[in-house]
């Protein structure tokens, strides 16, 4: 006779981390592992760059067929025409996620953008926005580059400059929006105190030293080139994605499109996606880091020894 499943309340895990180590093997095998110990769970996506159709070498993003027949949410939701915002993010995140727990299954958020994950498990509230003002601005990053409108934010909110990227050109031109309209400082960041959105939530984190985690991105960059990024973004310029204000400048991506226009040569595309790869990757550990109660685990550990899931 089967022993009976304890009845507990649909829990949110979260699998966070750098790019490049291993989260999307453990947000499968902790599905399986929930689905085998009788609560069902399903997966939601935290990858600002994941939630674009098309985009799926430059990404890694887990083909269909090796989903495992688990259910997937937020993948390819937007075209690569459509502004990635993360308030957009948190309310179709937050609604998916509660409409797991609706029909009785955990929900497994997986990736590694650490604002879009922060604005899902904590007390997050966007300041608001404006798209004459993002339109103008976004205009002068374009004609200008970030200096110039770094430079400005620097000097209007020394604050907030300095917890932003200042070659990030999107946070930069957020940051200057928000000025705008009335708010003394940029409110999306991780609060100093997070409160949990939903409780009960489990947070896992996977690392890799980082040796390791560098061979990791380049290799993953080259085979990225091998396996026919310059033909998934040549097809992506059909579909408009030099006329989109995020996809166009996403890692990986404005390397190929400069390398197609002759602007790069494949070896210079390469070198610059790893060098930039390698420096995202050592912000999301900074971000990650900041998290309390994270159960941090190395790529492949066993999920039946992680919290919570038996």
């Amino acid at each position: 006779m089967t022993a009976s499943v304890p009845s507990r309340p649909p829990r949110l895990w979260a699998v966070v981390g750098a790019t490049g180590t291993g989260k999307t093997a453990l947000s499968l095998d902790l599905a399986e592992a929930l689905g085998a110990a009788g609560r069902p769970a399903e997966i939601v996506n935290a990858d600002a760059m994941q939630l674009y159709r098309g985009m799926d070498i430059g990404t890694a993003k887990l083909p269909e067929g090796q989903r495992r027949g688990i259910p997937h949410h937020l993948f390819d939701a937007l075209d690569v025409t459509d502004d990635a915002a993360v308030a957009w993010y948190q309310d179709a995140a937050r609604r998916t996620i509660a409409e797991i727990h609706a029909r009785g299954a955990d929900a497994v958020l997986v990736g590694g953008s650490g604002l879009y994950v922060s604005s899902v498990l904590f007390d997050f509230r966007f300041p608001p926005r404006d798209a004459e003002v993002r339109a103008r601005l976004e205009a002068e990053l374009d004609e200008h580059g970030p200096g110039t409108l770094f430079a400005r934010l620097r000097d209007r909110d020394p604050v907030t400059a300095a917890r932003v990227d200042p070659r990030n050109g999107r946070r930069v031109v957020r940051a200057l929006e928000v000025l705008e309209l009335g708010e003394r400082t940029h409110g999306a960041v991780l609060p100093e105190v997070p409160v949990l959105w939903h409780d009960p939530t489990t947070v896992i984190g996977v690392a890799v030293a980082r040796e390791e985690l560098v061979a990791r991105l380049d290799e993953r960059v080259t085979g990225m080139w091998r396996d026919g990024l310059l033909a998934e973004v040549e097809a992506l310029r059909s579909a408009g994605i030099e006329d989109g204000v995020t996809a166009r400048r996403a890692i990986g991506y404005a390397q190929a499109l400069a390398q197609l226009r002759g602007a790069q040569t494949e070896a210079e595309a390469i070198a610059e996606t790893q060098a930039l790869t390698r420096r995202y990757a050592r912000r999301q550990v900074s971000w990650f880091k900041r998290y309390d109660d994270v159960t941090w685990v190395a790529p492949g550990h066993p999920v039946a020894e992680l919290p919570d899931v038996l």
